[in-house]
């Protein structure tokens, strides 16, 4: 399988302590330049993040089609890493592109991409069994690494996980 993750889903993980789950759920993951660029920023604030980069199955690789990246930034008002990695994902043909920036989502949808966010993976660990409880996991999210959750979103969420 060919998954591609934007920041947000790894710097989160990173922080929260359960950076392992992608692996577990998808294995070797494709991350570009642009992206490890961003995760190197935020881990400038946070030290965990920078976990990210030294492990191997975190693959970095620069997209080949930099005029659709400029494309993506300026018609479209995504950050650098949100647009390389669509467009890497479109090289690759990958199977799921993980991203959380609704913007980014949205454009990626319209691309005819699978995408999933930070919440989808750890439903789709919860699954597996190989996290016992979610809850506490998004509630790390929220307080340690500013994830936005919208209330209503967080009880879906709980719900699909059989926690309510």
């Amino acid at each position: 399988m060919i998954v591609v993750s934007d920041t947000s889903p790894l710097s989160g993980l990173a922080i929260a302590g359960y950076l392992g789950l992608l692996e577990q759920v998808y294995g070797r993951v494709l991350i570009a330049s642009g992206v490890m660029q961003e995760l190197r920023r935020g881990g400038e604030d946070d030290p965990r993040i920078l976990e990210v980069l030294g492990l191997d199955w975190i693959e970095v690789r620069q997209p080949m089609n930099q005029k659709w990246v400029e494309v993506l930034e300026s018609e479209h008002n995504l950050d650098r890493g949100e647009s390389e990695a669509i467009a890497l994902a479109l090289e690759v043909n990958a199977e799921a592109l993980l991203i959380d920036e609704r913007l980014g989502r949205r454009k990626a949808v319209d691309l005819g991409l699978s995408i999933t966010g930070l919440l989808g993976i750890l439903l789709v660990a919860k699954r597996r069994g190989l996290i016992s409880l979610l809850q506490p996991i998004m509630d790390s999210l929220i307080e340690e690494a500013n994830f936005r959750i919208g209330a209503n979103v967080y009880r879906e969420v709980l719900a699909a996980a059989g926690e309510l």
